[in-house]
């Protein structure tokens, strides 16, 4: 199965951005401070839904509208008092096709799976707005994933695995990049 070849080798990049996630998580002592990471989280996931769009369609991904997007994340923001303005376009993955655009949709789905445990997070530090975007998709996370799952196993054959891969690899690094960039 496709998700676990992905899974398995994008661990260490996968782990490395989870590493830096966790630790501006951990330095937030207030809600400017969760707005200034939203904002990594804006500008990237922002950018790279404009990259995949052109290859990701409803006949390719049936659910796309009810998908999660960063218009949760600038929702997000702006609740919190915050705005968009002077956000830096971030470097993401070149995206050609298809697979490409599952691969990297396949980090920006992942991050929904985590999402619960950074909700959890926030509230120990007294933030309990702007976190739309980090509830993903409520009760129906696991069956969303599972959705998305599906579609990988459908779309992405066996020959152009590595190219998924390589894609999730990279949309982890260069999320993980732009971190030094806003």
């Amino acid at each position: 199965m496709i998700q676990d070849v992905l899974r398995d080798r994008s661990a260490v990049a996968h782990r490395q951005l989870e590493k830096i996630v966790v630790s501006r998580l951990k330095a937030i002592k207030n809600k400017e401070d969760y707005a200034d990471l939203l904002k990594y989280f804006y500008a990237y996931f922002s950018r790279l839904e404009q990259v995949i769009e052109p290859y990701l369609n409803e006949d390719i991904l049936p659910d796309k509208a009810k998908r999660r997007n960063s218009k949760f994340l600038a929702d997000d923001i702006v609740s919190l008092g915050q705005d968009l303005d002077e956000l830096p376009i971030p470097v993401v993955p070149e995206i050609s096709n298809v697979c490409q655009a599952l691969g990297a949709l396949y980090v920006m789905e992942g991050s929904v799976m985590g999402g619960s445990v950074i909700v959890q997070m926030l509230a120990k530090s007294g933030i309990t707005k702007g976190v739309s975007f980090f509830s993903g998709y409520g009760p129906d996370t696991g069956s969303m994933w599972e959705s998305f799952v599906a579609v990988l196993n459908q779309n992405v054959p066996a020959s152009e695995q590595y190219l998924v891969v390589e894609t999730a690899m990279d949309t982890f690094h260069c999320f993980a990049l732009s971190f030094n960039e806003i």
